[in-house]
């Protein structure tokens, strides 16, 4: 990476996409490993996540099985296995009750738990789900690539920037090779967005000015410490608090919003500056991660994008996006208004597909064809980047260049993906980690 500016990753992702179509006769990945018409799904990462996107995968409407399971914790796929193996379970995304066991043939052998199970699902399948904790992201997304499998990954794909320049590298080796890569920044397959940017893009509101984007919620689960667990252990069942397992809540759930208003800019920013802290999620099970995050972001055009994302209860909730333009206004997802206040769009999604069910129909209906048509990574890492950049300005307290943030060689990986290593945070005596002080930490 001699000099990876903001500027040279644009221009190096174009470059990669025209490499694309001159190896469009090479380095084809196989459809099916076995030869049969039957597609192989291995699914790295058993959780909430991991047991929805099997489910969407399985009911994609292709001839697809799972033939694979891996997760750090054999619990874990356990219950992911008995959950979509009952027959009257409820698949939430289309809210009825389905029997997914004529697409599931996972023997014993073909479940593996602790760090390197995801090589065997990898070996196995010819589609790679990745729904671990973001932390792993870069080094399953590699392997899954390198082994020229198409994939499923959520997001975000990343929580610092050399796992985002993995990710990247991988990307532009998958398109050489042809391979479908879908990312779950769902918003892209969801028909009230794609109307909606479609308007947009069109200059129907004229030039964007300003924009505005929110996660505010009560936050999420938290999971306490047990006797008996290593650091490794207890890390890694309460993953959502530590940063180099998740990223902050600004990267794992704020991404999306973020991810949209890159979208409607069609463009990077350029810097960020910000505010945040934590006022109430303070306890000894909250991690390290902030409850609060307050993020300006600067276009290249002197456009603004103002971020807000909170995890505290009681307070006001709001999970959207806004965007001001010269000639109008796009007040929330699937409106768009004149300067006068005439609504020229408002868009009814009463009867759209859900939009995790139609990523997954998409995806499988490419593969199942043999054909080359989605190739999300590149994005993913954009969207990533650009929380990472946010935290990166919350935590200081300083105006952070997307320049020298995608340069930073600040890696949150653990030395070992051991249960009895260190993870690369500890606590003190009393139980408690260090916290980003802004103004004092450096994060670049």
């Amino acid at each position: 990476m001699k000099k990876l500016t903001r500027r040279n990753f644009v221009k190096k992702s174009t470059a990669a996409a025209g490499a694309g179509l001159i190896f469009q006769n090479q380095l084809k990945a196989a459809v099916h490993i076995d030869g049969s018409d039957v597609i192989k799904v291995g699914l790295i990462g058993c959780g909430g996540r991991g047991t929805g996107a099997i489910t969407q995968a399985l009911l994609s409407g292709q001839n697809v099985k799972l033939v694979a399971m891996a997760d750090a914790f054999r619990d874990n796929i356990d219950k992911c296995y008995n959950r979509i193996t009952d027959p009257n379970f409820k698949d939430w995304s289309q809210e009825k009750n389905v029997d997914l066991n004529p697409k599931i043939d996972v023997p014993e052998e073909h479940k593996f738990d602790g760090f390197d199970g995801y090589k065997k699902v990898i070996e196995l399948s010819d589609v790679i789900i990745l729904a671990t904790p973001p932390g792993f992201r870069p080094m399953h997304f590699e392997a899954a690539v390198n082994a020229s499998k198409h994939v499923f990954m959520e997001k975000p794909v990343a929580v610092d920037a050399p796992g985002v320049r993995k990710v990247l590298a991988a990307a532009a080796i998958a398109k050489q090779k042809k391979l479908n890569v879908v990312v779950g920044l769902q918003r892209h397959y969801q028909k009230i967005y794609q109307v909606w940017m479609d308007m947009i893009h069109n200059g129907v509101i004229g030039d964007i000015i300003t924009s505005r984007v929110y996660w505010n919620s009560a936050g999420v689960w938290v999971r306490e410490r047990e006797a008996g667990q290593t650091e490794m252990e207890y890390q890694m069942r309460n993953w959502y608090y530590f940063n180099w397992l998740c990223g902050d809540h600004i990267n794992e759930q704020h991404i999306h919003n973020l991810d949209v208003g890159n979208w409607a800019k069609q463009a990077l920013p350029v810097r960020a500056m910000g505010m945040g802290g934590r006022e109430v999620r303070d306890g000894i099970d909250h991690g390290e991660i902030f409850d609060h995050h307050f993020i300006e972001y600067e276009y290249g055009d002197g456009s603004r994008m103002f971020s807000q994302c909170r995890h505290i209860e009681g307070c006001a909730s709001r999970v959207s996006e806004a965007f001001h333009g010269s000639n109008g206004t796009a007040p929330k997802p699937g409106v768009i208004k004149t300067k006068s206040g005439y609504t020229l769009l408002n868009h009814d999604d009463e009867n759209d597909i859900n939009p995790y069910q139609a990523e997954h129909n998409l995806l499988f209906a490419a593969v199942a064809n043999g054909e080359y048509k989605y190739a999300d990574a590149e994005n993913g890492a954009h969207a990533t980047m650009t929380a990472i950049l946010g935290r990166m300005a919350s935590y200081s307290g300083k105006v952070i260049e997307w320049d020298d943030a995608l340069k930073s060689n600040i890696d949150l990986s653990p030395a070992t993906y051991s249960w009895d290593a260190d993870p690369p945070v500890m606590p003190d005596a009393d139980g408690r980690y260090q916290i980003a002080v802004p103004g004092k930490s450096q994060t670049v």
